[in-house]
């Protein structure tokens, strides 16, 4: 936390918070506009001041922060998490491959129908 600074680059306070694992995915963020500070699309430059409202696309899920303490060091996870006040709306719930493909225990290797069953469950396919 930085006494004295009015406002901080976007990519480096989602970085700073915990939002991404590196500046420059924060910034690979920006520019593909998943990014957006107060409705408005954000570049990795654009400034974030105390009552910011940045609404990010991150890791297939939408993020709603309200920026409450401008960092721009990274810092441990607890008092990252005192920095923004989270509006995110709750995360999907995850489907449980198991349940629809199931194979006995000792059936051998997978044929290729089961493989491309896989794949399409896991929606590579």
């Amino acid at each position: 936390m930085l006494d004295g600074i009015e406002s901080a680059r976007v990519d480096q306070w989602l970085w700073s918070v915990r939002m991404t694992k590196t500046r420059s995915d924060a910034a690979a963020a920006c520019r593909g506009g998943h990014v957006k500070v107060n409705g408005k699309a954000a570049k990795p430059a654009t400034p974030v001041k105390v009552g910011d409202r940045v609404e990010a696309y991150l890791h297939d899920r939408e993020r709603v922060l309200e920026v409450r303490t401008l960092i721009v060091k990274r810092v441990g996870a607890t008092v990252a998490g005192d920095c923004f006040v989270d509006h995110s709306p709750p995360p999907p719930e995850r489907e449980e491959l198991g349940s629809n493909f199931e194979r006995d225990r000792g059936a051998g290797r997978p044929t290729k129908r089961d493989r491309r069953q896989l794949d399409r469950l896991r929606g590579r396919g």
